[in-house]
């Protein structure tokens, strides 16, 4: 039986609260070894290099050539990072004050 899309956010709202528990980064980091493949890694990693670079001030354009990402991918997550209460700029400044 195929996975309804409430499922699916409940499988990943569930994820979410587990990691939100997690206080140690390396079995963060080894859960995510294991459930995502290296591939499936790599677009993650690139995803939110792409954000972070969006936040910098890099062009569409640059990010593209530097990570082989279409501009759709990246026009994607600057819309999002415009959004008002957009998560990406709640974490973004999370990381920031991490720092």
């Amino acid at each position: 039986m195929p996975e309804t899309k409430n499922s699916q956010n409940d499988q990943i709202k569930e994820i979410c609260m587990l990691l939100s528990k997690i206080q140690d980064e390396n079995l963060i980091f080894d859960f995510f070894g294991c459930l995502f493949t290296k591939s499936e890694l790599k677009d993650f990693s690139k995803r939110w290099s792409l954000v972070k670079e969006l936040d910098e001030g890099t062009t569409q354009r640059e990010i593209a050539k530097k990570y082989n990402l279409s501009l759709c991918n990246i026009t994607r997550g600057s819309r999002e990072m415009k959004k008002e209460n957009s998560a990406f700029q709640k974490v973004l400044t999370l990381l920031k004050s991490l720092k």
